[in-house]
């Protein structure tokens, strides 16, 4: 049966990192962008981090071009602007495609594992969240309207 920690991406300073160095963990998987009304999601992202990091939780952030061309930055400029403007400390990883023949092969299993609404596999829009459980599984997606505030119940319970 395959789960996340099946797949490698590369970091956003270029070198394949395999998934399942998570393994164990409760994951976070979120398509992110810089110049998204979302954006701010950020904060709480790296708040939800940092509370829970030190429990086995880890939050995987893939930023996405595909929704307005929201992304358009190179990776340098999306790690700088993360750390200047967040002060991320969760890994990012190299820009990928979330849809269409492109998408990334670990989203291509999270949409099949956790489709969206009328059983859509098609990811709508950045900050779009899959939450991962320990054994590597998505249990719930969340809309990117779903503030990460408002996701911690569900993960402290997998905690």
């Amino acid at each position: 049966m395959t789960t996340v920690f099946d797949f490698t991406a590369t970091t956003l300073g270029g070198t394949e990192k395999s998934l399942v160095d998570f393994r164990g963990a409760v994951l976070l998987i979120v398509n992110t962008a810089s110049q998204c009304g979302f954006t701010p999601q950020y904060e709480g992202l790296q708040r939800l981090y940092e509370d829970l990091h030190g429990r086995d939780f880890a939050i995987l952030g893939f930023p996405c071009n595909q929704f307005g061309k929201q992304e358009p930055g190179s990776a340098r400029e999306i790690e700088e602007f993360c750390r200047c403007n967040y002060g991320l400390g969760f890994p990012l990883f190299g820009k990928i495609d979330v849809n269409g023949e492109s998408a990334h092969p670990l989203y291509k299993h999270l949409k099949h594992e956790r489709p969206g609404l009328f059983g859509t596999e098609r990811i709508k829009w950045n900050f779009t969240k899959f939450l991962v459980n320990r054994e590597g599984r998505a249990v719930a997606r969340y809309a990117p309207h779903h503030a990460p505030q408002s996701l911690r119940r569900p993960i402290e319970r997998l905690l």
